[in-house]
């Protein structure tokens, strides 16, 4: 799970790189995706429904993840994965935690910052193109 949330990361900073110092939300076609400076200065944007939404931070500060989290589909297309989805369910025991590392991929569907227009699938222990 640490890789897929690794990789996520590493894609998230990769989008955000080009973003001016400026700009405190950065529209990507109709996703808004908050830049890492906004988000250092006043926390995850929230939608509608109530969830935080951005890019993971990983290691670059203590903050908890967002409810969505910056990912990119299958399909090549930007947009949130759920967290909650892309945790999966927890392990009650070592053999249960063996179990879930061997399962095949599984997908989780790909929202737009709604939390709820799905825009695509997303695959953890498959390479997302």
């Amino acid at each position: 799970m640490r890789k897929n949330l690794f990789f996520l990361a590493i894609i998230s900073l990769l989008l955000l790189v080009g973003c001016s110092q400026q700009e405190t939300i950065q529209k990507t076609g109709d996703l808004v995706i908050p830049t890492f400076e906004y988000i250092l200065e006043n926390g995850y944007p929230v939608n509608d429904k109530g969830e935080t939404y951005g890019p993971d931070m990983g290691n670059m500060m203590i903050i908890e993840e967002p409810d969505l989290i910056l990912a990119q589909g299958e399909n090549s297309i930007i947009g949130y994965a759920k967290k909650v989805e892309l945790d999966g369910p927890k392990p009650k025991t070592p053999e249960e935690a063996v179990k879930l590392n061997n399962s095949p991929p599984r997908e989780v569907p790909l929202y737009d910052v709604d939390g709820e227009t799905i825009i695509d699938t997303y695959w953890i222990g498959k390479v997302n193109r």
